[in-house]
């Protein structure tokens, strides 16, 4: 039993630049393993290469050169895209774009109609998904009455009833007000804590990052650091020099440890910092 959920080799991607005939490189060599059940952040600026990598993971993009594995199924290969897209959803930054149904429980139905489902079935999804995203009261309304975030996580169940093995969030919360974006990375930790879903999150947020297994820092379509939370953002300097924040309280670590008090500059929480304020002598 195989328990990595995705495996990128090698990739490269390149794709050709329309003004000038040439072409960018997207993805520079890049191989990140993803286990079953784990929850990675991949963090990086602009054009860091992070959407592109999310691409590769359900088979939207095939690598220009070396291998992605979704649940063993090699993404170049045409027969495998329906099997991957169903083993790994995807969850894009504009939940209007997602949203095909007048209804929020058409739309949810969605998905698993088009997988040739039997209505049962789609009913008992339809109800669980809701209920999962706590979005089951609304389920008569009509979606484009409702937030960012509760249009988010309509989105959400919409993948969710597809029953994935994994879900790939690109940049979910970038459009949504802060109480949105709360909602949305509350319901993604916890189908990852609670149903045991495999997430990979994409953002630019770092305290969305804070309670990931795992962070993969990208910068220049290169994994620059990957490792624990607090194992990359205690890398401070380095952060800042590819142009990333830390969360604040780290970054607020970081300026006091600078000024010669003893703390050490792993702090992630408002808690752990008043902690470590409350043992200085």
């Amino acid at each position: 039993m195989d328990k990595k959920m995705i495996e990128c080799r090698d990739v490269v991607y390149k794709y050709e630049d329309s003004n000038e005939g040439t072409y960018k490189l997207a993805i520079d060599n890049v191989s990140i393993d993803i286990e079953k059940g784990e929850f990675v952040v991949i963090l990086g600026r602009n054009g860091s290469g992070k959407s592109t990598i999310a691409k590769h993971m359900n088979a939207l993009i095939i690598p220009t050169e070396g291998k992605v594995y979704v649940d063993g199924m090699d993404t170049s290969l045409q027969e495998n895209v329906w099997n991957i897209r169903n083993n790994a959803g995807m969850v894009f930054q504009n939940p209007d774009n997602q949203i095909v149904a007048t209804i929020v429980e058409e739309d949810v139905a969605f998905g698993p109609e088009n997988l040739g489902i039997e209505p049962n079935e789609i009913r008992r999804r339809v109800d669980d998904s809701l209920k999962r995203v706590n979005m089951d009261e609304y389920k008569k309304h009509a979606p484009h009455l409702l937030s960012g975030g509760q249009k988010q996580r309509v989105a959400i169940a919409g993948v969710l009833a597809m029953m994935p093995k994994c879900i790939i969030f690109d940049e979910p919360t970038a459009m949504l007000d802060p109480s949105g974006r709360k909602e949305v990375i509350r319901t993604i930790r916890e189908l990852n804590k609670k149903y045991g879903i495999t997430i990979v999150l994409i953002t630019h947020y770092m305290e969305e990052a804070v309670k990931a297994d795992r962070i993969v820092v990208m910068d220049t379509g290169k994994v620059v650091i990957e490792g624990s939370p607090r194992e990359i953002f205690s890398n401070v300097g380095t952060m800042k020099e590819i142009g990333l924040d830390v969360p604040q309280v780290t970054e607020l670590a970081y300026e006091l440890q600078k000024e010669g008090i003893d703390i050490t500059s792993d702090i992630l929480t408002i808690d752990e910092m008043v902690d470590a304020l409350c043992r200085l002598k």
